[in-house]
């Protein structure tokens, strides 16, 4: 196959280049085979965790955000953004199909970038995901506790004590093995996928049937919401590609870009992936139509019902929920304790991913680190998962509830969570440039799953990055936080690359 070619999963090129590599060794170079990953995650698995790295909480809670700031057009940015994603996972695949014994991606920023710089992306990475953990441990909170406040039961009494016990509950699985880690990753996509599909068949039957509703008061809006109808016209009527000024539709794009944020996740996977170079591409390669099913199709049923400039602000700047809208629309009173269920699902599913990732990124980390006390994380246990680096991740994560006790210790700690999304832009783009080593170098295959035209597409999707990062100096909230992750990438960036010169 010529260079820019691809070959797609399940296809006789790709199952011949199965052979082609020890699906058994060692990725750290164990030849004994006593420190090893096991490769028990079926296609099933890889389908449904690269179904749920782009359905995150953000869809089910945000969305009515970026549908006030820019309307119906924020369906093209949705699009945009997911195309240049989709980019960068078909760079990322082309890597981790090259090499399928990677614990993740951030290895090959080492080896076709620079040692300095790959230090800086793995501990990067790994201290994001710790973060966002933390984040994420106390949505589960929230959301459990908002879930039975709709049926009158106030537990926010217990939100320290229900976050530790789903935090221990996804250890566990995680530590159990990575075949529970999958299984468990399934359902939670699949209980996702079940509340939009749902939600895009309502929508489908409102319209056809020209279904009206009256005023009401939704659950999670503090004033009446107008009377309407389902209609295409909901869509198009006023139609303008920046309604509310073309600064509201710049910030649509950082918005949109961290709702899909940890996309990359699949990448992860590849290391402990049955046959990983047939399963590989295909999950890649069907990314683009899950963003349009999953992102756009939702965005405009939801817009076909509820006129986009009825979404307005609580006095407190929140949200209401557009699925809750669109059902309780329908008359489904319990709509709010619906969605909470599924947005707790999809927070868990977060929290589960971002713990089996930290556990392989550290596992990864240590096993290049030259100091003995963090190779001593690089150990895999009799069950075949990175054990310590999972229980240390859990161990930070854990934090979250003591944080939150404190408010001057918790706006700290919100300020540099949204500091280490920007930090992510960065890693990103180390990512793109160590695919174009990569293609430059001698190790390059020309019948691996090949990105096309890698030189456009890489230096389109490298200034998208760079883009997306100066949009965050338009909003006074991530102006500071992007100030952060610059001074952060010029410090610990700098001095991984001085400490890779004086060695």
């Amino acid at each position: 196959m010529k260079p820019g070619g691809v070959n797609r999963g399940g296809d006789g090129a790709a199952a011949s280049r199965d052979s082609s590599y020890d699906a058994s060794a060692s990725p750290s170079g164990d030849a004994g085979g006593g420190n090893q990953l096991e490769r028990s995650l079926s296609n099933r698995h890889i389908q449904f965790i690269a179904i749920g790295g782009t359905i995150g909480t953000g869809l089910f809670l945000g969305s009515g955000k970026s549908i006030a700031l820019t309307g119906p057009s924020i369906i093209f940015v949705y699009i945009l953004v997911g195309l240049v994603m989709f980019l960068l996972m078909r760079a990322i695949g082309e890597l981790m199909y090259h090499d399928p014994n990677q614990h993740t991606f951030i290895g090959f920023i080492g080896k076709y970038v620079s040692p300095g710089w790959g230090r800086f992306a793995g501990w990067s990475y790994w201290i994001v995901l710790i973060l966002m953990g933390l984040s994420e441990i106390t949505a589960v909170g929230i959301y459990f506790v908002s879930f039975f406040r709709s049926f009158g039961i106030d537990l926010h009494h217990w939100q320290w004590l229900i976050e530790i016990c789903f935090l221990l509950a996804l250890s566990l699985i995680n530590l159990i093995a990575v075949k529970a880690f999958g299984e468990t990753e399934f359902w939670f996509s699949m209980i996702k996928i079940t509340l939009i599909v749902a939600m895009i068949v309502t929508a489908i039957v409102m319209v056809v049937i020209g279904y009206h509703y009256p005023a009401a008061h939704i659950n999670g809006v503090d004033h009446v919401v107008p009377a309407g109808h389902a209609g295409f016209d909901n869509l198009v009527k006023g139609f303008s590609l920046a309604p509310n000024g073309w600064l509201a539709f710049l910030m649509s794009f950082q918005m949109v870009f961290f709702a899909y944020e940890m996309i990359e996740f699949v990448g992860v996977t590849v290391s402990e992936t049955k046959n990983p170079r047939n399963v590989l591409p295909k999950a890649i390669n069907e990314i683009i139509m899950r963003i349009l099913i999953f992102y756009v199709g939702a965005l405009v049923a939801i817009m076909l019902i509820v006129p986009w400039r009825v979404f307005q602000p609580n006095k407190d700047g929140s949200f209401a929920s557009p699925f809750i809208m669109v059902f309780q629309y329908v008359g489904l009173n319990w709509a709010s304790a619906l969605v909470f269920f599924v947005v707790l699902t999809a927070a868990s599913s977060a929290l589960n991913s971002l713990l089996y990732s930290a556990g392989r990124n550290l596992l990864q980390l240590s096993q290049e680190s030259g100091s003995p006390l963090v190779r001593k994380l690089g150990v895999v246990s009799s069950r075949k998962v990175p054990a310590r680096g999972i229980i240390l991740s859990a161990a930070l994560i854990l934090l979250a509830p003591l944080i939150n006790l404190v408010p001057q210790v918790s706006n700290a700690f919100m300020l540099f969570t949204s500091a280490s999304s920007a930090v992510i832009i960065f890693v990103y783009v180390l990512i793109m440039l160590a695919h174009r080593g990569y293609r430059r170098s001698a190790d390059f295959d020309p019948d691996g799953f090949v990105m096309p035209a890698y030189k456009a597409t890489g230096a389109v999707t490298v200034a998208f990055f760079v883009f997306i990062y100066l949009t965050l100096f338009i909003a006074s909230d991530t102006r500071l936080p992007a100030a952060i992750a610059l001074i952060w990438l010029f410090v610990f960036g700098g001095y991984n690359v001085m400490r890779e010169r004086r060695v």
